[in-house]
């Protein structure tokens, strides 16, 4: 008999969330077959079986959160003889035909009374995942508008397919109407406390710890932006069917050659030393309804830009229905967050392990500054502001690499161009 423990998926992975089991207490499986599927803040994954096998005992039932390394079943190999134990699972599994479903689809589908066999499923065996049910709820557009508008998409009824909630929906819907003076009242309500999901709480200890950790130092400039906008303009103003260029695509693209003209930087910080990675990646923080996620989009240096926009929509598309690939949050030295079209000035970022450094960026904001003749010439700007880990990364070289930076984004036409050749990483 041996144990089957919680996988590490990644190089700062240190608990998982079981997020469903494919096989019970006395099945066989084969090589190759999904055994159970685990969820940590980055991505959901499933695991697949090493050999042949039966599974004789279930530890930890779906929605535990096991550290890396513990046992969470055990298992018979193929050719042993079935033991006592293994007439009953040590956790009862709900028999509910919806439990195949993942945990985080089924809450959904309680809350919003939603019938599964009505929902479409893409995982394994059509099993429901939560993309499914966010797509089946509202379109991303009106999920948007109804948050920035304090709409309850609940009590809004979609013209969409099988009541899906549109745009249109969200937009023509009455607001809430605003209370009369007769109908307040002076009752004193208790504060709620909200029990974090596992989720959020995986997410808040690895933030916490990133910032208890890593000694983050941080490098600041205004780059002018005009010839950036210039050139994404150029580009989109094409009537072809290319792909269209957004501000951070072209961010992704210079943080790219940049990492390639200082390979050095291009290293994390792990418990054995510091290691080097042999391509060079960008994170994007993307926000998701299941909080942020971080896609890494590999290769930034030397991918054309048409391929590089058209991957970041695919890695940005999972993220957002909660399909990444552990391949697709894998990777990088260096992420970036761009809060600019919220219309914040600046952002002050916080590392994600095992990463070194991450960008933030503001909003495009004028301002005046002295050209060639002195005279005042109104420009377009955006602040930078580069976090750096300093167990790895003095602040010259940060400065250096910031420099670099704004040096390709106000001479964007080097983003066209291949990269220079370089001997090694």
């Amino acid at each position: 008999m041996a144990d089957i423990v919680m996988p590490k998926l990644g190089l700062t992975m240190t608990e998982g969330t079981i997020a469903a089991w494919y096989r019970q207490p006395g099945e066989t499986f084969v090589k190759g077959d999904i055994l159970f599927e685990v969820e940590t803040e980055k991505v959901t994954n499933e695991i697949e079986a090493a050999s042949n096998g039966q599974l004789e005992t279930i530890l930890h039932a779906e929605g535990s959160v096991v550290l890396v390394g513990e046992p969470i079943a055990r298992m018979m190999l193929e050719g042993e003889a079935p033991t006592q134990a293994a007439s009953a699972p040590l956790v009862s599994m709900p028999e509910n035909p919806t439990s195949r479903h993942a945990p985080s689809a089924r809450k959904l589908m309680a809350e919003h009374d939603i019938d599964p066999a009505s929902v479409v499923g893409s995982g394994r065996d059509g099993r429901i995942m939560k993309g499914d049910i966010l797509r089946v709820i509202a379109t991303p557009l009106a999920r948007r508008i109804a948050r920035d508008t304090g709409k309850d998409l609940q009590v809004i009824s979609g013209t969409g397919p099988a009541g899906r909630i549109k745009a249109a929906d969200v937009l023509a819907a009455q607001p809430a109407a605003a209370p009369t003076p007769n109908d307040v009242t002076h009752e004193t309500t208790s504060p709620k406390i909200t029990v974090p999901d596992a989720l959020r709480m995986a997410t808040a200890r690895r933030v916490q710890a990133a910032k208890r950790d890593i000694p983050h130092f941080y490098v600041s400039r205004d780059v002018n932006a005009g010839p950036l906008l210039h050139l994404r303009a150029s580009l989109n103003a094409e009537t072809s069917t290319r792909q269209k260029m957004s501000v951070t695509h072209l961010l992704v693209k210079a943080l790219g050659l940049a990492l390639h003209r200082h390979p050095a930087l291009n290293s994390i910080w792990l418990p054995d030393g510091i290691m080097t990675l042999p391509e060079i990646g960008v994170g994007i923080v993307t926000e998701t309804p299941g909080g942020l996620r971080i896609p890494v989009l590999n290769g930034a240096d030397h991918l054309p830009l048409d391929t590089l926009a058209a991957t970041c929509g695919v890695l940005l598309d999972r993220a957002r229905t909660g399909r990444l690939r552990n391949a697709d949050v894998s990777g990088g030295a260096i992420s970036i967050s761009n809060v600019g079209m919220f219309g914040a000035g600046s952002l002050t970022p916080i590392i994600g392990p095992p990463q070194a450094m991450i960008l933030g960026v503001g909003a495009e904001q004028q301002a005046f500054r002295p050209a060639a003749d002195g005279n005042p010439e109104l420009r377009r700007e955006i602040n930078l502001t580069l976090a750096a880990d300093h167990r790895l990364i003095d602040g010259a070289d940060a400065a250096r690499f910031l420099s670099t930076l704004t040096e390709l984004l106000e001479n964007p036409l080097d983003l066209l161009r291949a990269p220079e050749s370089r001997q090694t990483l």
